[in-house]
Protein backbone atom coordinates (compact mmCIF):
# COMPACT_ATOMS: atom_id res chain seq x y z
CA UNK A 1 0.00 0.00 0.00
CA UNK A 2 1.29 3.62 -0.97
CA UNK A 3 2.29 6.56 1.75
CA UNK A 4 -0.30 8.23 0.04
CA UNK A 5 -3.32 5.55 0.72
CA UNK A 6 -2.31 4.79 4.48
CA UNK A 7 -1.80 8.36 4.90
CA UNK A 8 -5.55 8.88 3.74
CA UNK A 9 -7.23 6.21 5.69
CA UNK A 10 -7.90 7.63 8.55
CA UNK A 11 -9.97 10.01 6.93
CA UNK A 12 -11.44 8.15 4.24
CA UNK A 13 -14.98 8.71 3.10
CA UNK A 14 -16.31 4.90 3.49
CA UNK A 15 -15.67 4.95 7.64
CA UNK A 16 -17.99 6.10 10.04
CA UNK A 17 -16.74 8.28 12.80
CA UNK A 18 -15.50 12.29 12.55
CA UNK A 19 -12.68 12.84 10.66
CA UNK A 20 -9.13 14.65 12.24
CA UNK A 21 -9.57 18.06 12.45
CA UNK A 22 -6.86 20.35 11.70
CA UNK A 23 -6.55 23.25 13.87
CA UNK A 24 -7.81 26.62 11.95
CA UNK A 25 -4.84 28.33 13.20
CA UNK A 26 -1.99 26.04 11.75
CA UNK A 27 -4.19 25.80 8.20
CA UNK A 28 -4.26 29.89 8.11
CA UNK A 29 -0.69 30.05 8.47
CA UNK A 30 -0.73 27.68 5.48
CA UNK A 31 -2.41 28.41 3.23
CA UNK A 32 -3.23 32.47 2.38
CA UNK A 33 -6.51 33.53 2.63
CA UNK A 34 -8.40 30.58 4.48
CA UNK A 35 -10.73 30.87 6.92
CA UNK A 36 -12.33 34.14 5.09
CA UNK A 37 -15.51 32.49 5.56
CA UNK A 38 -15.68 31.55 9.38
CA UNK A 39 -17.85 34.20 10.11
CA UNK A 40 -21.63 33.01 9.79
CA UNK A 41 -22.92 36.39 8.63
CA UNK A 42 -20.66 36.01 5.35
CA UNK A 43 -21.81 32.31 4.49
CA UNK A 44 -25.95 32.09 3.24
CA UNK A 45 -25.76 28.61 3.58
CA UNK A 46 -25.11 28.15 7.29
CA UNK A 47 -29.00 27.75 8.10
CA UNK A 48 -28.25 24.50 5.94
CA UNK A 49 -24.98 23.27 7.49
CA UNK A 50 -26.41 21.21 10.26
CA UNK A 51 -24.12 18.55 11.72
CA UNK A 52 -26.20 17.20 14.50
CA UNK A 53 -28.75 15.51 11.92
CA UNK A 54 -28.88 11.57 11.64
CA UNK A 55 -28.13 9.94 8.19
CA UNK A 56 -30.30 7.20 8.98
CA UNK A 57 -28.02 4.91 7.85
CA UNK A 58 -28.26 1.60 9.21
CA UNK A 59 -24.60 0.42 8.95
CA UNK A 60 -20.99 1.81 10.09
CA UNK A 61 -19.44 0.59 7.22
CA UNK A 62 -21.18 -0.49 4.02
CA UNK A 63 -21.38 -4.27 2.94
CA UNK A 64 -18.10 -4.67 0.34
CA UNK A 65 -19.41 -6.01 -3.30
CA UNK A 66 -17.51 -9.21 -3.41
CA UNK A 67 -14.93 -9.00 -5.81
CA UNK A 68 -14.26 -11.94 -8.30
CA UNK A 69 -11.73 -10.19 -10.36
CA UNK A 70 -8.90 -7.71 -9.54
CA UNK A 71 -10.48 -4.25 -10.05
CA UNK A 72 -8.46 -1.17 -10.62
CA UNK A 73 -7.72 1.23 -7.27
CA UNK A 74 -6.88 4.84 -6.73
CA UNK A 75 -3.93 5.03 -5.08
CA UNK A 76 -6.18 7.83 -2.77
CA UNK A 77 -8.02 5.38 -1.86
CA UNK A 78 -7.06 3.12 1.14
CA UNK A 79 -9.11 0.28 -0.50
CA UNK A 80 -11.60 -0.30 -3.07
CA UNK A 81 -14.96 1.34 -3.00
CA UNK A 82 -17.79 -0.47 -1.43
CA UNK A 83 -19.52 -0.42 -4.37
CA UNK A 84 -18.00 -0.35 -8.15
CA UNK A 85 -18.83 -1.40 -11.25
CA UNK A 86 -18.38 -5.09 -12.88
CA UNK A 87 -20.55 -4.52 -16.40
CA UNK A 88 -16.92 -3.91 -18.28
CA UNK A 89 -14.15 -6.00 -16.73
CA UNK A 90 -10.94 -5.07 -17.85
CA UNK A 91 -9.36 -7.49 -20.63
CA UNK A 92 -6.28 -7.78 -22.75
CA UNK A 93 -3.86 -4.82 -23.65
CA UNK A 94 -6.44 -2.24 -22.93
CA UNK A 95 -6.79 -3.71 -19.84
CA UNK A 96 -3.21 -4.17 -18.57
CA UNK A 97 -2.95 -0.40 -19.55
CA UNK A 98 -5.71 0.74 -17.24
CA UNK A 99 -4.58 -1.35 -14.72
CA UNK A 100 -0.83 0.65 -15.24
CA UNK A 101 -2.90 4.21 -15.10
CA UNK A 102 -3.88 3.49 -11.56
CA UNK A 103 -0.53 3.09 -10.15
CA UNK A 104 -0.31 7.14 -10.90
CA UNK A 105 -2.16 9.52 -9.24
CA UNK A 106 -5.56 11.02 -10.55
CA UNK A 107 -3.54 14.60 -10.24
CA UNK A 108 -0.93 13.47 -12.37
CA UNK A 109 -1.86 13.70 -16.28
CA UNK A 110 0.15 10.41 -16.97
CA UNK A 111 -2.79 8.94 -15.28
CA UNK A 112 -4.97 10.22 -17.42
CA UNK A 113 -3.28 9.92 -21.60
CA UNK A 114 -2.89 6.32 -20.11
CA UNK A 115 -7.02 5.69 -19.88
CA UNK A 116 -7.35 7.88 -23.08
CA UNK A 117 -4.79 6.08 -25.01
CA UNK A 118 -6.28 2.42 -23.58
CA UNK A 119 -9.62 3.47 -24.92
CA UNK A 120 -8.16 3.96 -28.40
CA UNK A 121 -6.57 0.33 -28.12
CA UNK A 122 -9.66 -0.86 -26.70
CA UNK A 123 -11.83 0.65 -29.60
CA UNK A 124 -9.36 -0.55 -32.32
CA UNK A 125 -9.39 -4.14 -31.07
CA UNK A 126 -13.01 -4.08 -31.07
CA UNK A 127 -12.93 -3.04 -34.52
CA UNK A 128 -10.25 -5.60 -35.83
CA UNK A 129 -12.39 -8.15 -33.66
CA UNK A 130 -15.31 -7.26 -35.90
CA UNK A 131 -13.46 -8.50 -38.65
CA UNK A 132 -13.77 -12.21 -37.90
CA UNK A 133 -17.79 -11.81 -37.76
CA UNK A 134 -20.50 -12.50 -39.95
CA UNK A 135 -21.17 -8.89 -39.55
CA UNK A 136 -17.81 -6.71 -39.47
CA UNK A 137 -18.50 -3.19 -38.43
CA UNK A 138 -19.04 -0.74 -41.47
CA UNK A 139 -17.12 2.28 -41.14
CA UNK A 140 -19.19 4.16 -44.41
CA UNK A 141 -22.11 3.92 -42.64
CA UNK A 142 -21.18 3.61 -38.69
CA UNK A 143 -19.70 7.01 -38.87
CA UNK A 144 -21.94 8.76 -40.69
CA UNK A 145 -19.66 10.36 -43.22
CA UNK A 146 -22.20 9.96 -45.74
CA UNK A 147 -24.30 12.45 -43.87
CA UNK A 148 -20.91 14.97 -44.75
CA UNK A 149 -22.45 15.34 -48.43
CA UNK A 150 -26.08 15.15 -47.59
CA UNK A 151 -26.51 17.08 -44.40
CA UNK A 152 -24.78 20.54 -45.31
CA UNK A 153 -21.23 18.89 -43.80
CA UNK A 154 -18.76 20.92 -45.29
CA UNK A 155 -20.76 24.41 -44.79
CA UNK A 156 -21.50 23.29 -40.99
CA UNK A 157 -17.85 23.15 -40.26
CA UNK A 158 -16.25 26.05 -42.03
CA UNK A 159 -16.65 29.70 -41.10
CA UNK A 160 -18.54 29.35 -37.57
CA UNK A 161 -15.56 30.06 -35.05
CA UNK A 162 -15.66 26.35 -34.38
CA UNK A 163 -13.39 24.94 -31.46
CA UNK A 164 -12.82 21.53 -33.37
CA UNK A 165 -11.45 22.28 -36.67
CA UNK A 166 -8.33 21.63 -36.58
CA UNK A 167 -9.45 18.19 -34.71
CA UNK A 168 -11.25 17.20 -37.29
CA UNK A 169 -7.88 16.29 -39.98
CA UNK A 170 -7.02 13.69 -37.22
CA UNK A 171 -10.25 11.89 -36.91
CA UNK A 172 -10.34 10.28 -40.23
CA UNK A 173 -6.99 9.28 -39.33
CA UNK A 174 -8.69 7.34 -36.28
CA UNK A 175 -11.66 6.31 -37.58
CA UNK A 176 -10.15 4.56 -40.70
CA UNK A 177 -6.74 3.75 -38.77
CA UNK A 178 -7.68 0.12 -37.33
CA UNK A 179 -9.32 -0.40 -41.06
CA UNK A 180 -6.00 0.38 -42.88
CA UNK A 181 -4.34 -1.47 -40.50
CA UNK A 182 -6.06 -5.11 -40.51
CA UNK A 183 -5.77 -4.10 -44.75
CA UNK A 184 -1.95 -3.94 -44.32
CA UNK A 185 -2.06 -6.74 -41.91
CA UNK A 186 -3.62 -9.40 -44.30
CA UNK A 187 -2.09 -8.19 -47.38
CA UNK A 188 1.07 -9.14 -45.90
CA UNK A 189 -0.30 -12.25 -44.87
CA UNK A 190 -1.29 -13.20 -48.00
CA UNK A 191 1.86 -12.32 -49.07
CA UNK A 192 3.36 -15.01 -46.63
CA UNK A 193 1.30 -17.67 -47.75
CA UNK A 194 1.47 -17.10 -51.10
CA UNK A 195 5.21 -17.25 -50.89
CA UNK A 196 5.48 -20.40 -48.50
CA UNK A 197 2.72 -22.35 -51.04
CA UNK A 198 5.17 -21.20 -53.62
CA UNK A 199 8.35 -22.62 -52.75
Amino acid sequence: MSSTASAASPNTPYVAGVPRRIPAGELRARIPGWGADLDPADRPSVPRERTDLSTGAHWVFPEQQPEHQPRERSVEHAFLTPVFGSSVPLKGISGAMRRYAYRYSEARAAHWLILMAADRVDAGGSHLRSLLTPHPDNPVTETGVLSEFSRHGLSSRLGRNRADVKEQAVVPFVAAGPWVMAGVGGYAVFRAVRRAVGR
